[in-house]
């Protein structure tokens, strides 16, 4: 399992929330839903995306943004439109004043605004749920970035348009699964630009010796790996590798395991119903009472706690 690939073992899209917006100016609509990642696509026209905090962007048409929640921001045809609509948790609408918008602006299959022929057209998807997998990768990103239509040619576009309104059976697993393409795609495109900052265990995967051991550690993390072992696979010294592998992610080798595996077991207490006991297995512990002591350390409530939570 790679960077990417690991961005979307946790919160993989199930029955995530995506639209097509269509307005006509002016228009602002204030998001507050705390999603922990957005996907906006402009098909038609323009846009501001603005964040309370941070540089505003504007998107045209090809452009693509990501917000990374949970803090609130808004979208609007110009900076000094008023909002009138309010977006929170649970996709619920409302107009500025507290009443509910709920049916008012529904134009047809996945579509909201105000016109079908408008001239603002944005695909929208929402990722609902966070997983502790993802947590590293999403904690790299700003919390708004964009990519604009000279920077990458996206090829799902039209494929996305087209399937957003079809009101045929599958279309829920079928947008869910063009979301998450779309969402690798363009991380792929912004991660490669030197303004990113990727996070060091990202860069370290294009390395030969480290970036074999991730690979390693990422596949396989049940396995009895030690250093040594480590070291072996990737022809190196126990020694050179602790080192190496330090001086490129910023933390030993099993620090490193341990917090993967950690990760794996919080998604899957939250994802099945498996026993705690089987969970430690999955993910490297010898019992559940070895994976309760180092669930509680770090993050700081019992395995069954963090399942009751989420719950």
């Amino acid at each position: 399992m790679d960077a990417l690939a690991g961005l979307l073992e946790g919160p993989r899209a199930r029955g995530a929330f995506m639209i097509r917006a269509c307005f006509e100016p002016p228009w602002c609509i204030r998001i507050e839903d705390r999603a922990p990642l957005t996907v906006m696509l402009m098909v038609r026209g323009d846009a501001w995306v603005m964040p309370d905090e941070g540089e505003r962007l504007f998107l045209r048409a090809g452009d693509l943004a990501i917000a990374r929640g949970p803090d609130p921001y808004t979208c609007a045809d110009a900076p000094s439109t008023a909002p009138q609509a309010l977006i929170l948790p649970g996709a619920e609408c409302f107009y500025p004043d507290g009443r509910s918008l709920k049916g008012t602006m529904d134009l047809g299959v996945r579509t909201w605004g105000a016109r079908l022929d408008g001239s603002v057209v944005m695909l929208i998807g929402t990722y609902t749920m966070q997983g502790e997998i993802n947590g590293r990768l999403l904690d790299a990103l700003p919390p708004l970035l964009s990519l604009t239509s000279d920077e990458w040619n996206c090829p799902l576009t039209p494929l996305l348009t087209e399937e957003i309104v079809r009101d045929e059976p599958g279309q829920e697993v079928v947008l869910d699964r063009l979301l998450d393409l779309l969402v690798i795609a363009a991380l792929r495109v912004w991660f490669s630009r030197p303004e990113a900052e990727a996070p060091a265990w990202y860069q370290a995967l294009a390395d030969p010796v480290v970036g074999r051991v991730l690979r390693l550690l990422q596949d396989d993390p049940a396995h009895p790996w030690t250093v040594a072992s480590l070291a072996v696979k990737a022809g190196v010294s126990r020694a050179a590798l602790a080192r190496r592998f330090r001086e490129l992610v910023g933390e030993p080798p099993m620090t490193y395991l341990t917090g993967w595996r950690l990760a794996l077991a919080a998604d899957r207490l939250r994802d099945t119903d498996d026993t705690i006991g089987a969970i430690a297995r999955q993910v490297g512990y010898g019992s559940a009472f070895a994976l309760s002591s180092a669930f509680k350390r770090v993050y700081g409530v019992s395995p069954q706690e963090h399942r009751t939570r989420v719950a």
